[in-house]
């Protein structure tokens, strides 16, 4: 089955919690994404919406001026949670995700959003992109590994004049050193299987090199 087949058969097509004009195929009990061919080590981090994503998506709708008429990157952007959101709220987003189901997903929530957000590729090992005014990066420092190469690729985006906003519950691996805070908002992150009745997504912007706190 084609993975947006399964996601259209076996995932709930639901309203983002604290976005409820959003809606989202999110994965239930039911779902048994084992079943759903994926490459090798990839999670369905896709399948769920996470703390930053809520965070950066709530920030978009509460200040659409921070995106509107900009061209916006969700970056390692899983759902589309984020790029949705910023279209929602006046930008021109595009999705980079590297795992074929989440770009199946991805599809298939922005049509039921009723927007467009075409994926494009990005390698975080190269040159920051051209052609955007501001990169969203919900959720990206997970693990050390991922984050050895994200803030590099990120210091080179704003080094080349392009905006970060970094969505995060402040993870261990998490540069704060690097970033200034913007704003929090309550998330109940949905794939997390702890009690996250009261936990706090964040909104950071990173600081050129030359604010870094020494």
């Amino acid at each position: 089955m084609k993975p947006a087949d399964f996601i259209r058969a076996n995932l709930r097509l639901e309203p983002v919690p604290s976005l409820p004009e959003i809606r989202l195929y999110t994965a239930h009990p039911g779902s048994r994404l084992s079943r759903l061919a994926a490459p090798d080590d990839a999670a369905p981090y896709w399948a769920w919406q996470w703390a930053g994503g809520l965070a950066l998506a709530q920030h978009f709708a509460a200040h659409p001026d921070v995106v509107a008429g900009k061209r916006v990157l969700d970056l390692g952007a899983g759902s589309g949670l984020v790029g949705i959101a910023a279209v929602q709220a006046g930008g021109i987003a595009n999705a980079a995700e590297i795992d074929p189901n989440g770009q199946a997903a991805i599809a298939l929530n922005a049509a039921a959003n009723r927007v467009s957000v075409p994926l494009v590729e990005i390698d975080i090992a190269g040159d920051a992109p051209e052609g955007f005014d501001l990169i969203a990066a919900g959720d990206v420092f997970y693990n050390p590994e991922v984050g050895k190469l994200m803030l590099p690729f990120l210091e080179r985006c704003v080094a080349a004049g392009i905006a970060v906003l970094v969505g995060d519950p402040e993870r261990r691996d998490l540069p704060v050193e690097r970033l200034e805070r913007v704003a929090s908002y309550a998330v109940g992150d949905v794939g997390d299987a702890r009690d996250s009745a009261g936990r706090v997504g964040s909104v950071y912007r990173l600081r050129p090199p030359s604010t870094t706190s020494r």
